[in-house]
């Protein structure tokens, strides 16, 4: 299966269970592994082929901003919902890392694996 992937998207959101928390933004960063077959897109070199990552990063990014999730669990299911259902792809691998949310850590967060490979 071909892979299109956006790697590194920088999300201010409303993350975490605590209440201070609740009161303020914080940084997280997604990466998409998104399984897509990109055999017309290769031949026909037309973006309408394929699977605009500018689109998904646009939609995932509103998303993550607007539910306000207490969890990186429940955006990153969400975030694989959105993948498989609204844009098509068959498959999709969704990081969700949280940076610093521990102390002493460089990263914390999630990886899920979505759809059919």
């Amino acid at each position: 299966m071909d892979i299109i992937f956006l790697h590194g998207l920088e999300v201010e959101c409303v993350i975490g269970v605590w209440e201070w928390e609740r009161r303020i933004t914080q940084k997280i960063v997604i990466d998409l592994d998104m399984g897509w077959d990109i055999t017309k897109a290769a031949s026909s070199d037309d973006l309408n082929d394929t699977l605009s990552y500018k689109d998904v990063a646009k939609r995932v990014s509103a998303h993550v901003q607007n539910v306000k999730a207490n969890l990186v669990e429940r955006l990153a299911e969400d975030i694989a919902n959105i993948l498989l259902g609204e844009f098509g792809c068959q498959w999709c691998r969704v990081r969700v890392n949280k940076p610093g949310a521990v102390t002493g850590s460089k990263d914390v967060g999630v990886v899920v694996e979505r759809g059919e490979c």
